[in-house]
C-alpha cells in the first residue's frame, strides 16, 4: 500500500523532471514557447502528486481510526 503510494508519487516526479530537463535541454531550440508550455505543465504536477502520494486507499489503516466499526 505505501509501495505503490511512493511509485506512482516518483513517477509523477520523474516526469515533472524529464518535462523540465527536456523543455530547457532540447525544445527550446526548436520552440521557446513550446517550452515555457512545457514547464508549465512540469509546475502544475508536483501538487497533483503530494495528493496523490497522500490519497487515502481502502486498505490503508490510519491512526484514528477504531478498529471496532
Amino acid at each position: 500500500m505505501y509501495a505503490r503510494r511512493r511509485r506512482r508519487y516518483l513517477t509523477l516526479m520523474t516526469v515533472c523532471l524529464a518535462l523540465f530537463i527536456g523543455a530547457w535541454g532540447f525544445v527550446r531550440l526548436w520552440s521557446v514557447p513550446l517550452a515555457i508550455a512545457m514547464c508549465v505543465v512540469a509546475m502544475v504536477i508536483p501538487p497533483i502528486a503530494a495528493i496523490v502520494a497522500n490519497r487515502r486507499e481502502p486498505d490503508d489503516h490510519w491512526w484514528d481510526e477504531d478498529d471496532r466499526w
